[in-house]
């Protein structure tokens, strides 16, 4: 018995000795495409040219990210994520998009400081290579240039619970607000924001995430608020259904100060954006050769970035057939369209009704 017992606290020290610091995780990310646009006089990048001299084919760089994650110990992590497609225009203010520490205590807390993805609904918990459609929604970027979701600077507590037989994840996050890579706050104010998932079904992933947040921006008050369900089904052994439906609402003080004082009202919160999508998704898993599934996404969204004045809704459809190859995306080729519609269509501007056709090569490691 003491033999046995001898034995195994020796290789319980073995074990023990054989995981070291610090560990080093290379991720990458290759994102290439051919765009073509069917818009009447709209260029590839979906703006209108009344001359119409507007390249309407071309091959794109989308994202050449390259990033690091360094474990200094088991509680402890550094990551860094560059994305250098951003070089091929002006790289100021691009290229460094997660640049963070994070200590976790346990699963209950754990804290991060620096430039990350602050959790505020679906899109900023996945990676851009791993979602159901070519890219992010129109309101994830629009609520990034308003500080609460893509890339910011600043701090989070985030941590997991239960709550009777209901689990529970949270986040909450304090922020610059101004976007990445910029030099200090643009005032002496803040943006608080906060986010929390409860899993309704363990079987179907069902899972509902509430947000919201407030703050100043040059001493004005601004908000927002949303809430998203997330399931997947497995309808049979090689076919499953997963669905994403996401509400977002908040102030557009990027589009407020953005216009000339005459041209706008006293009060900012009279510039509200609002937007919706639902994203279904159908994957066969296929598994033959080097063929691993087929995908079948069709994501609409309608987002209005200031629908109290000058209202405009900008509907999105974006239908999608993807080929996954090896196992999490590791090679994908995605083909399909983008088509905008909006209530009103303004001549020489990114905002006018265009169909963008898309063929996509993703390679990840």
């Amino acid at each position: 018995m003491h033999a046995q017992g001898d034995l195994n606290q020796g290789a319980d020290k073995k074990e023990t000795e054989e995981v070291k610091y610090p560990q080093f995780q290379l991720k990458g990310l290759l994102q290439a495409r051919y765009l073509e646009s069917f818009g009447d006089n709209v260029d590839v990048l979906g703006t209108h040219h009344s001359t119409g001299d507007a390249v309407q084919s071309s091959f794109d760089i989308k994202r050449m990210r390259v990033g690091l994650n360094t474990k200094l110990s088991e509680t402890t992590e550094i990551v860094i994520l560059v994305n250098l497609a951003d070089f091929k225009s002006d790289p100021k203010g691009k290229v460094l998009e997660n640049a963070y520490g994070k200590y976790t205590f346990n699963k209950y807390i754990a804290l991060t400081g620096g430039q990350f993805r602050p959790a505020f609904g679906i899109e900023e918990l996945v990676p851009v290579d791993i979602i159901k459609s070519f890219d992010f929604s129109n309101q994830y970027y629009e609520f990034g240039k308003n500080g609460w979701t893509s890339f910011q600077i600043g701090a989070s507590a985030t941590g997991a619970f239960d709550v009777g037989k209901i689990p529970v994840n949270y986040a909450v996050s304090i922020l610059n607000g101004n976007g990445k890579n910029t030099e200090m706050d643009k005032d002496n104010g803040k943006q608080y924001s906060s986010r929390w998932v409860f899993g309704l079904s363990k079987e179907h992933k069902i899972n509902l995430g509430l947000n919201g947040g407030f703050g100043k921006v040059f001493k004005e008050d601004v908000f927002a608020f949303g809430a998203d369900i997330t399931s997947d089904f497995k309808l049979t052994d090689k076919l499953s259904f997963d669905l994403q439906i996401e509400f977002k609402q908040g102030t557009n003080h990027n589009l407020y100060y953005s216009l000339p004082v005459e041209a706008r009202t006293d009060n900012v919160a009279d510039y509200q954006m609002r937007g919706i999508y639902f994203l279904p998704n159908f994957r066969y898993e296929i598994n033959y050769n080097k063929l691993t599934a087929l995908e079948v996404s069709c994501r609409y969204e309608s987002f209005d970035p200031s629908y109290k004045i000058d209202s405009n809704v900008r509907k999105t459809y974006t239908p999608m057939v993807s080929l996954e190859f090896g196992k999490s995306y590791t090679g994908r080729i995605e083909m399909g369209f983008e088509i905008d519609r909006f209530d009103k269509s303004i001549p020489d501007t990114s905002t006018y009704n265009d169909n963008l056709f898309l063929i996509q090569l993703q390679l990840r490691i």
